[in-house]
């Protein structure tokens, strides 16, 4: 088993750092470029930003962000957010990221994720799942910040994903996301069941116990987390010892 990723999530507005609650409610938390210094510098193993208007708007303007990122942190990043062609993708790697993310674009138009793939490489593309629960067991995927129904059964569309050539799955349970609750543990071992490539869980991240619970329940390879780590709650290091005592495989620094 490859080691578990401690990635921070970054979910940037403008030029701001911010957090919501069910991908909601946003509140400015502060300047991006302090946090993924200080998070790159406490050892985490990526990092991941999200333009999260960029939808609206039909553009990701994360790369300024991510040249200033690239000349400081030098552990890989992913962006997400407004992609919608190669050429947006193409600007966003060369800006910096190793890796971009796509949501709403892929669901509207699949064969975007096989373009991204053969130019770049599975492993460049993330496919990017909102997730909320609809019934016992099933969850539909959403666009546009959990605002906007699909009609796309999760475990089907991550499925079709990695067929078309998405390398990695970054699921995020908007129920969870921001309500330090915990994992939706279900829908992560569903979908971390249903393909052979890694997959970050994010939303619900709360404390150590969380994140053990995800990697041996839910069998994430990789936790994406905000809240716990912008705030103060706990640090990676506390992170990575609670792993590390509990023979869970982390990275050690």
């Amino acid at each position: 088993m490859s080691n578990l990723r401690l990635i921070p999530r970054l979910d940037i507005k403008g030029p701001n750092l911010i957090k919501g609650i069910h991908l909601e409610g946003l509140r400015v938390v502060g300047d991006p470029q302090e946090f993924a210094i200080r998070y790159y510098q406490a050892g985490a193993d990526e990092l991941i930003y999200m333009d999260i208007v960029a939808s609206l708007y039909g553009r990701n303007n994360l790369s300024d962000i991510i040249r200033r990122a690239a000349d400081n942190v030098y552990i890989p990043i992913t962006v997400g957010g407004g992609i919608r062609t190669v050429d947006d993708a193409r600007h966003l790697l060369r800006s910096g990221a190793d890796k971009v993310a796509i949501n709403t674009a892929a669901v509207g138009r699949p064969e975007l994720i096989s373009e991204v793939a053969r130019r770049f490489g599975s492993q460049a593309m993330v496919l990017s799942i909102e997730a909320k629960q609809v019934g016992k067991g099933k969850w539909e995927a959403y666009t546009d910040n959990g605002r906007e129904r699909t009609g796309l059964d999760v475990i089907e569309w991550v499925q079709r994903g990695v067929e078309l050539g998405a390398g990695e799955i970054l699921l995020t349970s908007v129920d969870r996301e921001g309500t330090r609750k915990g994992f939706d543990l279900e829908l992560v071992k569903a979908v971390s069941g249903a393909v052979n490539v890694p997959v970050i869980a994010s939303g619900g991240m709360g404390s150590a116990d969380d994140l053990l619970a995800v990697a041996k329940v839910g069998g994430a390879d990789a936790v994406a987390m905000a809240d716990v780590l912008h705030y103060g709650r706990t640090t990676l290091g506390q992170l990575r010892r609670a792993a590390l005592d509990t023979n869970l495989a982390v990275r050690k620094i």
